[in-house]
């Protein structure tokens, strides 16, 4: 009989001593929940205690969390409508605060939490141009608005560490994307004309050079001809007074074949002298 009582005895004690155990893991938090209402908070990593079926732990992630947003659209200083995507990574700062104003849920902290960045980027993008929006530092955009989102964070009791922009797009339904593209095209057409400028400015210097050393060029040649044809004149000169001297009869008798083959030749000249002329003295007589 006393067997019979000791084992339900021991079983409801083990399933009591369950009840009251619970663990939190590290990189986790808990609080505990009496009856409903908040009774600790903030309990570190560790094998905790509580009170079966009175209280109830409940244990939340304490790491970074990354926040993933749907993509909001924007209007930039100029009136431009551009389409933002974003995503935030923060963490639990206050599990009393989170669970009082989420139940525990997330997704429900990320829907809440939406509104409040997109409020504060949209201050932000509004007061930017669309070439400082997309070349410009984008962390400085954050960085201004970042202090003001955690003040509103902290009612879900949540704190956002960084905000990154992952994409800024222009939406296909609007004119944005025609006028980005004309500007794009002007200013390549800019930079050709003037690409362009250059490399006929540089092709007129290279050409004027290349004309000016051209011209150099020739005239220090002719003047190395003229003067190797005047050393020339001169040493044939040279060498016709020596031989003249020589053989003065020999001289004058070349000289004349050397005219008689000028004279007649294309074949077809046709000379008029007297029978008595020097010209003709080799012709007749061998002498």
């Amino acid at each position: 009989m006393r067997l019979n009582l000791i084992a339900p005895i021991i079983v409801a004690a083990l399933l009591l001593l369950m009840g009251s155990v619970y663990v939190v893991r590290e990189g986790q938090t808990a609080l505990v929940l009496n009856l409903g209402r908040v009774a600790r908070t903030d309990i570190g990593p560790g094998l905790h205690f509580k009170i079966p079926l009175v209280e109830t732990a409940r244990v939340f992630d304490r790491r970074f969390y990354a926040a993933e947003f749907s993509p909001e659209r924007y209007l930039t200083s100029e009136r431009k409508d551009v389409s933002v995507d974003f995503v935030a990574i923060g963490l639990i700062s206050d599990v009393a605060d989170f669970y009082r104003a989420t139940g525990g849920q997330m997704e429900l902290a990320s829907d809440r939490l939406a509104p409040i960045i997109k409020d504060s980027l949209r201050n932000e993008i509004n007061a930017r141009t669309l070439q400082q929006l997309v070349s410009g530092d984008r962390s400085e955009i954050i960085a201004r608005q970042l202090e003001g989102i955690n003040e509103a964070a902290k009612t879900l009791g949540m704190r956002v560490i960084d905000i990154r922009l992952k994409q800024i797009d222009l939406p296909t339904d609007s004119d944005v994307i025609a006028q980005v593209y004309d500007r794009m095209r002007a200013e390549r057409r800019q930079v050709a004309s003037r690409l362009r400028a250059e490399g006929e400015e540089q092709a007129r210097i290279i050409r004027a050079q290349a004309d000016r050393e051209r011209t150099v060029l020739v005239a220090e040649a002719e003047r190395d001809a003229q003067k190797l044809r005047g050393e020339g004149d001169a040493e044939a000169t040279r060498i016709y007074g020596q031989a003249a001297s020589r053989d003065p009869s020999f001289y004058a008798f070349q000289r004349s074949l050397e005219a008689y083959r000028a004279a007649f030749a294309d074949g077809n000249g046709v000379i008029v002298l007297e029978r008595n002329d020097p010209f003709l003295q080799y012709m007749r007589s061998d002498r």
